[in-house]
């Protein structure tokens, strides 16, 4: 029986492109619900295993105003177990300011940390190592990790965790999401993956949150 992922829309903090990305990746292998800033139905997170809040432009500040309806009810579900995937806002959105997900972690930017390759907010590529590979990967102010212990699945070019687990946790700060039409500007275009990192986010998944216990599907 396929497991279930509940990934919140909000456009544009959590975005239609993003939450699409999400959904290409994810649905091969996951019955896939939405939710929004609306009142959820009772019991809407019974049957979810894992809630996906993907990356957007806006104020990591919206999260109140955004969740107000349904924070309660997400937060009995990630404390009886419930896995999180955080990509860019949602990954800032685990830190002790918001949900409060991680132990002795902060989520950081990227773009203020010592020797990063980025000191402003834009949408580029940036090279990273994913799981001992080098890629060129989407990503627009997407944080970084500090202190605290964690498997870390990916780095910037300096050396700080791009993507980490902590427990139930999954953080990413790139856009593994990220689709062609993200590619259009003359700048961009040779950094498209033909959907390669569509299948990095599935794996990341199966391997790190729901544990799917099967053989590596790429």
């Amino acid at each position: 029986m396929k497991k279930t992922i509940a990934i919140f829309l909000h456009h544009p903090t959590c975005s239609i492109e993003s939450v699409n990305g999400v959904i290409s990746a994810l649905a091969p292998n996951y019955n896939i619900r939405v939710f929004t800033r609306h009142k959820v139905p009772d019991g809407f997170f019974d049957t979810v295993d894992m809630v996906v809040f993907p990356g957007g432009v806006g104020d990591d500040s919206a999260f109140v105003s955004l969740l107000k309806n349904n924070i309660d009810e997400i937060k009995t579900f990630l404390h009886r177990g419930g896995r999180y995937l955080g990509i860019c806002m949602g990954a800032y959105w685990a830190d002790s300011y918001y949900f409060g997900l991680l132990k002795d972690t902060r989520v950081v930017q990227y773009i203020k940390r010592p020797k990063s390759d980025i000191k402003s907010s834009y949408a580029t590529t940036l090279p990273i190592v994913w799981r001992g590979e080098e890629q060129r990967m989407y990503f627009y102010d997407g944080p970084t990790f500090v202190g605290g212990e964690f498997e870390k699945i990916a780095t910037y070019a300096n050396g700080d965790p791009m993507a980490i687990v902590q427990g139930s946790v999954g953080l990413i700060g790139c856009h593994l999401e990220s689709e062609d039409s993200w590619y259009m500007k003359k700048n961009m275009r040779p950094h498209w993956h033909y959907g390669e990192h569509h299948d990095l986010l599935l794996q990341f998944v199966v391997d790190y949150l729901l544990e799917e216990n099967q053989m590596a599907l790429f």
